[in-house]
């Protein structure tokens, strides 16, 4: 895995991000979920308790340039 950092807007669209965790073997994802994990229960640790999740109003919309 490179660590190297990178400076460039192009690393850090989703599809170099996904590039990226494609790259992961599946030990390093299972690394990553549970870091993120024990990072949701650290900043909210009654998460666990909510039982039924409310959809937000409104909806989400992820846009992307298209490549030429």
């Amino acid at each position: 895995m490179d660590k190297a950092i990178s400076h460039d807007r192009k690393d850090e669209t989703i599809e170099a991000k996904a590039r990226w965790f494609q790259s992961l073997s599946i030990e390093e994802r299972a690394e990553l979920l549970c870091q993120f994990t024990d990072m949701i229960f650290a900043v909210n640790p009654g998460i666990v308790e909510e039982k039924y999740a409310q959809p937000i109003t409104g909806r989400i919309l992820v846009l992307s340039k298209a490549q030429d």
